[in-house]
């Protein structure tokens, strides 16, 4: 029983370290995305600029801090960056969808915030699976 509730308060540590670690990098992509979208691009092109250099800052951070690396660097970055492509198709997706409603199209900060929370659990579990999946043969 105290080996499960350990490995579920590990889980849970877990889940606000890479809660607060992707803060850095959910901060870097909203003010960016933020500032593109309302200067320069439209929502989709903004979203995909401002997602793809938070996932570089983010990768870093997760190596360092949240996961324990079970493999090489390489494979884990590799990886890391598949699935991080998929929350890029994920994110832009829904940003496009919201960008269409009148609602949405007037407050890009609240269509950004909502993208963010529902690819956040898509992040965590596909990201742990690629920094702990074990060790590669050498």
């Amino acid at each position: 029983m105290k080996e499960k509730l350990a490995k579920v308060q590990g889980l849970f540590w877990q889940q606000v370290k890479f809660a607060l670690s992707g803060l850095v990098a959910t901060g870097l992509d909203y003010g960016l995305y933020l500032l593109l979208v309302y200067r320069f691009l439209p929502p989709a092109a903004a979203n995909i600029t401002s997602y793809t250099i938070a996932v570089i800052v983010n990768f870093l951070m997760q190596k360092r801090f949240v996961f324990t690396l079970q493999g090489s660097v390489r494979r884990a970055f590799v990886l890391s960056m598949v699935v991080s492509g998929g929350g890029l198709l994920l994110s832009t997706g829904i940003i496009y969808g919201l960008s269409q409603l009148p609602f949405f199209i007037a407050r890009q900060y609240l269509a950004k915030l909502l993208t963010t929370g529902i690819v956040f659990f898509y992040n965590f579990f596909l990201k742990r699976w690629v920094f702990e999946s074990g060790k590669q043969p050498a």
